[in-house]
């Protein structure tokens, strides 16, 4: 890999997915790549247009609003943002709904740098109606306040739903249950703290909502395959203990 001249070949990889859009970012906000997805969706004609320009350059207001924040988040924490609901526009000028990722680009030294961004449209089930301003509001919920304790009740009315509807969404949407995003999330987030942070098991357990260490333990490795330790000394050292 090292011998490869430029890594512009992911590039050129997401120019041949219309339906995902990638872009870089640095830490002033301002695009550094973008794929051609999204070159149409905010009326450029060629990527050169979008260097150098911010989401409040591209994307109406409310919108770039949601990003920027969702940005300044991430340089914040040094933590990834996984599977947002976000609102994004088609290339026939209709908005939709699209699930987006976002993780941190650090240099040599480990400090955030940019961040990188892969978005991909949810046509099928935001054109159903699926989709909308309050189901993304509890989504959100969940993601901000996942350490906490929650229940699929509580998600389903903040969403205006009764609790098999917002399943039922959940499933078509994310192909997890409620209850099995909720773990997947905290799960995530205890991944980057094992790697990035020098706390205990302990500490990452409670603080990613986990009653305690042995409840962690049992689910981080029925999901992952690794104890917690295994898993941070693998991903450090890339040697098993």
């Amino acid at each position: 890999m090292k011998r490869i001249a430029s890594p512009s070949f992911v590039e050129a990889l997401f120019d041949r997915l219309p339906d995902i859009v990638f872009s870089i970012k640095d830490r002033s906000g301002r695009y550094v790549v973008m794929s051609e997805a999204c070159v149409g969706r905010c009326g450029l004609t060629s990527k050169r247009d979008a260097i150098g320009r911010t989401a409040f350059d591209l994307f109406p207001a409310p919108m770039a609003e949601r990003y920027t924040h969702q940005d300044e988040q991430l340089f914040r924490t040094g933590r990834p943002i996984v599977d947002n609901l976000d609102l994004t526009v088609y290339g026939d000028r209709s908005s939709g709904w699209c699930l987006s990722t976002k993780e941190p680009l650090r240099d040599s030294e480990g400090q955030v740098i940019g961040l990188a961004c892969i978005s991909k449209d949810l046509v099928e089930p935001s054109r159903a109606g699926l989709v909308d301003v309050s189901f993304v509001r509890a989504i959100d919920y969940l993601l901000e306040h996942f350490a906490e304790p929650l229940c699929a009740e509580d998600l389903a009315r903040m969403a205006g739903l009764s609790p098999a509807q917002f399943g039922r969404r959940m499933k078509k949407i994310f192909h997890l249950t409620a209850a099995q995003y909720l773990i997947k999330t905290r799960v995530d987030a205890a991944a980057q703290r094992l790697v990035n942070s020098d706390q205990t098991i302990a500490e990452i357990a409670l603080a990613t909502g986990f009653c305690d260490q042995s409840s962690f333990s049992h689910r981080f490795r029925h999901t992952t395959g690794l104890t917690p330790g295994q898993y941070r000394q693998f991903v450090r050292d890339g040697r098993w203990i």
